[in-house]
C-alpha cells in the first residue's frame, strides 16, 4: 500500500470516528498521530467540525498526539484521554549504556507493539519517559526488560513538571523580515538552498501543519517544527537594529 493510499484510509477512519461520536453521543479517540498524519486530518478538518475535536499528546512538548472527537457541552460529561506516562529506567544505573531515542523505540517495537500506540519518548540521561495508549501500558510494564544490552524496568509515573512546563530558551535574532525561511536559516545556520529543501521535503510545520510556503510571515504565538533540526515558539518583534533589521524573539524547546 502506498503512502497516499494509507493517508486516504486514515482520512476515511477519521470521518468515521467523528460521525460515530456525533451519532452515539460519546467521545471517540484516534491512535497517536505523527505530524504528517495530522496533516491528513487538517485537510478534512472542516468536514468534522460538527462533531467537535481537540488534540493531546500527554505534554505540551509532544508532537505525536491523539485526536478526541466530541463536545463536552453537547455530551454533558468529560472523558480523559487514554494516555499513560511510563518511565523506563536501568536496573543498574552504574553499568547502563548511553541510550538514544532510537534505542528505546526499537526495544518497544521489538515487542510487536504498533507504532500508533506509542506517543513521544523523551530521553533523560540514562532513563526515558514514554507516552503510550493506556491499554498497552500493563503489557509494556511486564515485557519491556532490555534496551540494547541494558537491563531495564518499566513502570507507571506521573508527568513531571519539566514535561508539563517545557524548558524554553529565549533567543533574540536579527533578520531582514519575518519570513519563516529567513528565520530558519538564521537559527540553524542553513544556506538558502538547504532551507528550501526542508520546505520541498515537507519537513517544516507551523502549528502542526505542514507548510511548503517558504515566504510565510510568522505571527506571534506560532509553533514551528523543522524536522531534524528543532522546534521553537515565535514570540514576535522586539524592535529594530541600527542597521534597520528586525529584532525578533523566539523560544527554543530544549
Amino acid at each position: 500500500m502506498t503512502d497516499g493510499q494509507e493517508l486516504q484510509q486514515l482520512k476515511k477512519r477519521l470521518l468515521e470516528l467523528a460521525q460515530r461520536s456525533y451519532d452515539q453521543g460519546i467521545y471517540t479517540f484516534t491512535p497517536f498521530l505523527g505530524l504528517s498524519e495530522r496533516q491528513a486530518f487538517y485537510e478534512i478538518q472542516r468536514e468534522v467540525i460538527y462533531a467537535g475535536f481537540d488534540l493531546e499528546g500527554g505534554s505540551p512538548l509532544c508532537e505525536r498526539k491523539m485526536i478526541r472527537f466530541g463536545l463536552t457541552e453537547q455530551l454533558g460529561y468529560e472523558a480523559p484521554y487514554p494516555i499513560q506516562c511510563l518511565k523506563i529506567e536501568p536496573r543498574s544505573p552504574k553499568f547502563a549504556e548511553q541510550l538514544t531515542h532510537r534505542d528505546f523505540l526499537g526495544a518497544v517495537m521489538n515487542l510487536g507493539i504498533e507504532r500508533s500506540t506509542i506517543g513521544d519518548i523523551f530521553v533523560q540521561g540514562k532513563e526515558a519517559v514514554m507516552f503510550c495508549q493506556e491499554g498497552i501500558a500493563p503489557y509494556l510494564i511486564q515485557q519491556l526488560h532490555q534496551v540494547r544490552h541494558t537491563q531495564v524496568r518499566c513502570l507507571m509515573t506521573e508527568v513531571s513538571q519539566e514535561l508539563r512546563s517545557p524548558n524554553l530558551e529565549k533567543v533574540a535574532v536579527s533578520v531582514s523580515s519575518e519570513r519563516i525561511d529567513m528565520l530558519l536559516s538564521r537559527l540553524y545556520s542553513l544556506s538558502r538552498s538547504q532551507s528550501m529543501e526542508l520546505f520541498r521535503a515537507g519537513r517544516v510545520f507551523v502549528n502542526g501543519r505542514v507548510t511548503e510556503n517558504n515566504s510565510y510571515t510568522l505571527k506571534e504565538g506560532d509553533n514551528v517544527t523543522a524536522r531534524g533540526f528543532g522546534r521553537f515558539l515565535y514570540t514576535g518583534q522586539q524592535g529594530e537594529t541600527r542597521k534597520g533589521k528586525i529584532r525578533i524573539g523566539v523560544e527554543i524547546y530544549r
